[in-house]
């Protein structure tokens, strides 16, 4: 039988041998996962549990971007982990928007993708951004316009352009998610997005993009002809 001191041994030797492993660059993303997990659960071996929540989840990205309470009715995450998760999830947004600010977003799109993705990917109803953006492209501010339901949020279009104007923004970019994993966007995303752009361009503010971020898809309305 084996003893509790052995046990200890085998997890303390796993999880050496995991840091060792992302310090050479090699882990998988579950396997970052399993790491996070041991500095929030020293005590416990987490293989199982990041298993369990990578396949939930489907990505690093869309577990942080959970709501603490959806967190906490996971079996294993208590208080102390779900707040680990949320520290980390804030410490994520702040480095994006920091480069989104510094850059123009079209020099590291995926960098926005990944931003949006971590703001509102988990999320269990709808929240409709934002990004108004400078001459050069670079973010000024992310404001959540509105929080819908399962399947719908507001967008008010001479609220969005108002606010452009006030912050002198020469772009914006739209983001929102749709809870239900897969979906692209709908008619009425479609019409409200052409009709965004035609009353900005009438300003001389450019509708760069909207993104619909689905499960773990984004959708681009530029890559997808969607905008004039």
């Amino acid at each position: 039988m084996i003893k509790a001191e052995e046990i200890k041994s085998l997890q303390q030797g796993h999880r050496e041998r995991l840091r060792k492993k992302f310090l050479e660059s090699h882990l998988e993303e579950y396997e970052i996962l399993e790491l996070l997990l041991t500095y929030a659960i020293p005590r416990r071996d987490v293989r199982l549990l990041a298993r369990q929540l990578y396949n939930k989840y489907g990505n690093i990205h869309r577990m942080l971007s959970v709501p603490y309470e959806k967190l906490m009715e996971n079996e294993g995450i208590k208080e102390n982990t779900a707040v680990f998760f949320k520290v980390i999830h804030s410490l994520m947004l702040l480095s994006y928007e920091s480069v989104l600010k510094d850059v123009p977003v079209f020099h590291d799109y995926e960098k926005l993708i990944h931003y949006c993705q971590l703001s509102v990917g988990g999320k269990a109803t709808e929240e409709f951004h934002v990004l108004y953006l400078d001459g050069k492209y670079r973010l000024i501010k992310d404001e959540l316009h509105s929080a819908g339901t399962t399947d719908w949020a507001a967008v008010y279009v001479r609220e969005i352009i108002k606010k452009a104007v006030m912050l002198n923004a020469r772009n914006i970019i739209l983001y929102h998610n749709h809870p239900t994993p897969g979906t692209c966007f709908s008619e009425e995303d479609i019409n409200m997005t052409q009709e965004l752009e035609n009353s900005l361009s009438k300003l001389g503010i450019g509708l760069y993009d909207h993104l619909v971020i689905s499960g773990n898809e984004a959708y681009s309305a530029k890559n997808m002809h969607l905008l004039n």
